[in-house]
């Protein structure tokens, strides 16, 4: 599958005028980053080396990628894997690499902009063309007559926030009735066919194997399939309320302090936040932080109302402890799926 996704659509833009800023000795970096952001730092990465040798006298330099579900690739991390920098779909992975190791530093939120989150998304909903199981909202999910695809909330972060946009829909719905809440998200799950590790598993699930009736996805991912397979086969629905998903990015400190990487690290994220780059993740289907690029890409993008995870969840430590510790409310959900 090639998901090209608009790679390098905003490569021409002007990029942001800094002063430089050289690599300590270490030329190479490595990002650890989410299942379905392939593209997205392709074209991220080929501005970033361009811009880089531009302000810094020609020097190359090198930025590996690294694919995964968000929280196998901070389970990679922990186990050795030499990533210099993460971006991954959810705090509590980037907060992971912290409580278990030290590896990132305990104030990572404040290193960059906006909580060190340079874009977010949402998870929406992909149909088949002209929608025929009418599905408009959350609550269509759990008729007998769907299947619906979205990968493991165990291994995939992406999945987490469709089980907690999930959550938080139901949650409105019934009043804050617990058993009734569970029943929805149990019923929910019984309507996945399969539950694939990782987001561009489950898009390969329901786009080339035919499998499902919708795909539930960040609306990023969502709107590269319609580019790339067209509209004509595919429908985008948003549904009436969803969850805003951070897309934290952190310096890996065990790792650029041992490489001698750290000014290219903190080049590279620091990059993320320029007109350029924006204008390439807003290209890429991302919502973006940017004022000035979010204005030129704002006919893409419809309004929706958006809950955060303070708002719905009382935050990620209390989600953390009341939902994805070991025996929590997603282990009796989800049970042994």
């Amino acid at each position: 599958m090639t998901f090209r996704f608009l790679a390098g659509a905003a490569l021409g833009l002007s990029m942001l005028a800094a002063a430089p800023v050289k690599a300590e000795g270490a030329s190479s970096i490595l990002n650890a980053s989410y299942d379905i952001s392939r593209e997205l730092f392709e074209a991220v990465n080929a501005a970033f080396i361009a811009d880089y040798a531009a302000r810094n006298g020609g020097l190359a330099v090198t930025v590996d990628q690294s694919h995964g579900g968000s929280s196998s690739q901070a389970r990679a991390i922990l186990e050795g894997l030499e990533a210099a920098v993460v971006t991954f779909n959810q705090e509590t992975d980037v907060q992971v690499l912290h409580d278990n190791g030290n590896l990132v530093s305990a104030d990572w939120r404040s290193e960059f902009p906006d909580s060190a989150s340079p874009y977010y998304s949402l998870p929406a909903f992909l149909v088949r063309a002209g929608n025929p199981k009418n599905i408009e909202d959350w609550s269509d999910l759990v008729h007998d007559d769907v299947q619906v695809v979205f990968p493991s909330p165990k291994t995939s972060g992406n999945a987490r926030y469709t089980y907690l946009a999930a959550t938080a829909y139901a949650n409105e719905a019934f009043g804050g009735d617990n058993e009734k809440v569970g029943a929805f998200i149990t019923g929910l799950f019984d309507n996945v066919p399969v539950f694939d590790t990782g987001g561009r598993a489950a898009t390969t699930t329901f786009v080339e194997a035919g499998t499902g009736d919708v795909l539930i996805t960040f609306e990023a991912e969502i709107r590269g399939i319609q580019r790339e397979y067209g509209s004509e086969n595919f429908d985008i629905v948003i549904p009436s309320m969803s969850l805003l998903a951070d897309f934290p990015a952190a310096i890996v400190d065990s790792v650029v302090d041992r490489r001698g990487s750290r000014d290219l690290a903190k080049a590279y994220l620091a990059f993320l936040y320029t007109p350029a780059a924006q204008a390439i993740i807003a290209a890429n289907g991302n919502r973006v932080r940017s004022p000035e690029v979010a204005a030129q890409f704002k006919d893409q993008f419809p309004e929706v109302r958006l809950l955060t995870v303070d708002e719905a969840f009382g935050g990620w430590e209390k989600v953390t402890a009341e939902h994805f510790a070991e025996g929590g409310l997603l282990d009796q959900l989800y049970g042994d799926r």
